[in-house]
């Protein structure tokens, strides 16, 4: 049934998979920084028991820290003043000055602090970067490992199975139903159907037959096929892709964050402050007591405190945020790209023209093949009975049906035989009907003919979201998006109809994943991006954009290298990770300035000695904890969070 655009396989694809926070923690202190993180948390929790629980002196209750700040401060100190030297600087090199500072005053708790946040902020950094191995080790997961190569001309010669890597130029594979496609070939023998939706874009399965093109890592369908090898593994389409990620993933561009654009400059005051306190009184006990109330703790903590809240906020509505960098930038995006299939679409086909031959009803037409098609799994079967009941269509019985290789679907109704078939199956069955087909059109089609005489044509589209052009006004004027564009692998006929109907301007149909890659780079350089996919072929483009989001979680490829999942596909959970982003890049930024500019007012107070060492850390302690509380008001919502409604 169909044009050579489908079949009647059904749909399979990669294993979807998102990180549990189980699986995030035990990632976190699996790292070296993490487990310095959570052991300098434990030795803070076992000083204050010691010293308020059990009333032990201070020298009594500060052997937890002294030993975290000598195991852990000592050695991070070091990196800091390695990375100033190679021009990092930055609030972490004031984190450096201060551990030193607050050592030399004994003020071991303020030490440990300041140990505890460099850990846990270079060790969320570190998980972050290794989403690039992740998700090359998902796609080598879903790689083709196996192929069976034939001895001879047909399968009666023998098969030998081998790993994908060996089969050569030429070579004749046989591809069992439901395995991977293992190399890019030519389809020799048999007449089924492929999956190739997460590499190509396309929405729907392709029905393959001799002569058909085949690439790598596309899902087999239920009939086993011969196909002739015309590349060797390492060439193929997969392969490719894989290439392209791995090259977008080690030529990312740095993310500055937020921490280190203030921290630049407020390291600077405040080192030229302390040494003005010094260099007026003389005594360097004024340059101690300047950088002790300058600890970069409203940096340090305020910023990750912001990021958590907005990671449980974003958890609670369905979304799984992987990279936390991504929030800094996803509320300020300029420029959002939308692949085509399953975002700004359902993903699904629907009926959207039936073209009877004169004399015939379409409601009688299409009342009978929805019967037969009810018993087929096939995404267009699905479409056909889904707009008989829609018109509220009465199915008559059906008294056998039958489904073979090549012939389509075939069932007999009332009395007569009815099937579906293509253009081709109609030619060879009826060639006088050929004329009166309707001109083909964008789309797929169905070609329906009754005791095998042609009776209709049926034609699918894959259909917009209800709300998607609401969506794409709403960005602009409620977000400040200045461009949209669609970025897709499918037809550009079909990716130009979809953008007139939601109403964007800019598209790019046919484009390849490498091409893909290249667009979203070169916007990027331009301002903060959003990418918006689904599969496998958009993963690099994924990765190269400032925020890369995947709908759905339909492929695992595709979740490891999205910044975040949008678990049920909806534009109304995207409205609300904008407005996350958008909340805690402004929270955050309200404690940080707050923060410093209470820190700046204390560290002035310290230059003319209105402030002693102590009274410092004992003010900055009360800046951090207003600079957290005001933080974690990010996860604290009342009422709706989102602007747009997703009907």
């Amino acid at each position: 049934m169909g044009t050579s655009t489908e079949t009647r396989a059904p749909a399979t694809g990669a294993p979807a998979g998102s990180p549990t926070a189980g699986q995030a923690l035990r990632g976190f202190a699996s790292s070296r920084d993490g487990a310095l993180a959570l052991a300098t948390l434990a030795a803070i929790a076992i000083h204050l028991v010691l010293k308020f629980g059990f009333g032990f002196e201070s020298w009594a209750a500060d052997w937890p820290l002294v030993a975290m700040v000598v195991i852990g401060g000592i050695p991070l100190t070091i990196d800091v003043i390695k990375g100033a030297i190679e021009a990092r600087g930055g609030a972490d090199m004031l984190a450096a000055v201060s551990i030193i500072s607050a050592v030399l005053l004994g003020e071991w708790l303020v030490a440990a602090i300041i140990v505890l946040m460099l850990s846990g902020g270079e060790a969320l950094e570190e998980a972050a970067s290794k989403r690039a191995s992740a998700t090359l080790d998902a796609l080598a997961k879903r790689s083709p490992s196996v192929a069976h190569r034939l001895r001879g001309a047909t399968i009666a010669d023998g098969v030998d199975d081998i790993h994908a890597d060996e089969a050569a130029v030429g070579d004749l594979l046989l591809v069992l139903p439901h395995e991977l496609c293992p190399v890019d070939g030519e389809v020799v023998d048999g007449d089924g159907a492929m999956d190739e939706s997460y590499l190509t874009g396309e929405p729907y399965v392709v029905k393959k037959s001799k002569g058909s093109a085949v690439i790598s890592g596309a899902v087999n369908g239920e009939t086993a096929l011969t196909v002739r090898a015309e590349k060797a593994a390492v060439d193929s389409r997969y392969a490719k892709i894989v290439g392209v990620l791995r090259e977008a993933e080690s030529n990312r561009p740095p993310m500055r964050r937020m921490a280190d654009r203030l921290g630049g400059w407020y390291t600077l005051v405040a080192l030229t402050l302390g040494i003005l306190g010094w260099v007026i009184s003389g005594d360097p006990t004024r340059f101690l007591a300047v950088v002790v109330i300058a600890t970069p703790c409203p940096l340090l903590i305020g910023v990750p405190v912001a990021i958590i809240g907005a990671i449980s906020l974003s958890a609670k509505r369905g979304i799984i945020i992987k990279n936390p960098a991504m929030l800094e930038e996803v509320g300020r995006v300029q420029t959002v790209m939308f692949d085509k299939t399953g975002t700004l679409t359902y993903g699904r086909p629907v009926v959207t023209e039936v073209s009877t031959a004169p004399g015939l009803d379409r409601d009688d037409v299409m009342a009978a093949a929805a019967a037969v098609e009810k018993y087929s799994k096939h995404p267009l079967a699905t479409a056909i009975v889904a707009d008989a009941e829609n018109r509220n269509l009465a199915l008559p019985a059906v008294e056998s049906v039958s489904e073979r290789p090549g012939q389509g679907l075939v069932g007999v109704v009332g009395g007569h035989e009815l099937r579906l078939t293509n253009r081709k199956g109609l030619a060879d069955i009826d060639p006088g009907s050929v004329r009166l087909l309707p001109e083909r059109a964008a789309g797929m089609e169905s070609v329906i003919l009754l005791d095998d005489a042609y009776s209709a044509t049926v034609t699918f589209r894959d259909e917009p979201r209800s709300s998607a052009s609401e969506f794409v006004a709403h960005l602009p004027k409620r977000h400040g998006v200045r461009h949209m564009m669609i970025i897709s692998g499918d037809r550009e006929a079909e990716v130009r109809r979809l953008a007139e109907q939601v109403g964007i301007d800019e598209v790019h149909g046919g484009v390849s994943p490498e091409g893909k890659l290249e667009i979203v780079r070169a916007r990027t350089k331009a301002g903060p991006t959003l990418f918006l996919g689904d599969g496998i072929n958009d993963a690099p483009a994924m990765t190269a954009a400032s925020a890369g989001v995947a709908f759905g979680a339909t492929s695992d490829v595709t979740a490891e290298a999205a910044d975040a999942v949008v678990l049920d596909s909806s534009l109304e959970r995207l409205d609300d990770l904008i407005h996350i982003g958008a909340r805690m890049r402004r929270i955050a930024l309200q404690s940080v300035i707050g923060g410093m500019g209470l820190s700046i007012i204390g560290m002035i107070l310290a230059v003319f000695g209105l402030l002693t060492p102590i009274m410092g850390a004992v003010a900055q302690e009360i800046i951090d904890i207003l600079a957290i509380a005001n933080a974690a008001r990010v996860a604290i919502v009342r009422g709706g969070l989102g602007d747009f409604d997703d009907e």
